[in-house]
């Protein structure tokens, strides 16, 4: 009886330690963000590859990084779009950024979605390579992620799928941009 308890022991402190190293992975607060370049489709350099993490400093800014863009991830882009635009003063910007392996078939998409969605503060862009900017180190198995930074360093990362993306968590994610704002 003690050899399977110490075998459960040990193999229950074996898995957390890997699901502890997994969740290390991800970028956690206070780290720092690293430049990547993406090609901007709706925002002020559409058509041109660039880095918004370059341009936007060390401004508050969020970034939503998305394998598709569903109606609940359009209302998210929509709703922050609207935080950035009362928040001009304090130099608040945003941008989205489409994982896709195929980045050019997705223009006419994200254009629809940024017309309909009447989105002005915040570029779509698409990256080359559904895993996203390695430093960046998306969850693979997130649908959506959320990351929030201000001088460069992480305040917000939430990793969520589809289906936890619903007009509640919504609500929770747009009441986060405070974190990035004080």
């Amino acid at each position: 009886m003690k050899k399977v308890l110490m075998l459960l022991s040990v193999a229950c402190f074996a898995s957390t330690g890997l699901w502890a190293e997994e969740k290390a992975e991800c970028l956690g607060e206070g780290d720092s963000v690293s430049p990547f370049n993406v090609t901007d489709v709706t925002g002020p350099a559409a058509g041109d590859k660039l880095c918004y993490r370059c341009r936007y400093g060390d401004r508050p800014v969020v970034s939503i990084f998305a394998r598709e863009i569903n109606d609940n991830v359009a209302s998210l882009v929509k709703q922050v779009d609207g935080v950035v635009g009362k928040n001009e003063e304090k130099k608040m910007a945003a941008f989205v950024v489409l994982l896709t392996e195929n980045p050019e078939g997705h223009n006419d998409a994200l254009k629809t979605v940024a017309e309909k969605q009447q989105i002005k503060n915040t570029p779509l862009t698409v990256f080359d390579g559904a895993a996203g900017p390695p430093e960046y180190k998306i969850a693979k198995d997130a649908d959506v992620t959320v990351m929030m930074w201000v001088d460069g360093k992480v305040k917000v990362n939430e990793s969520l799928k589809k289906s936890d993306l619903n007009k509640d968590k919504i609500a929770a994610i747009v009441k986060e941009t405070g974190k990035i704002l004080n």
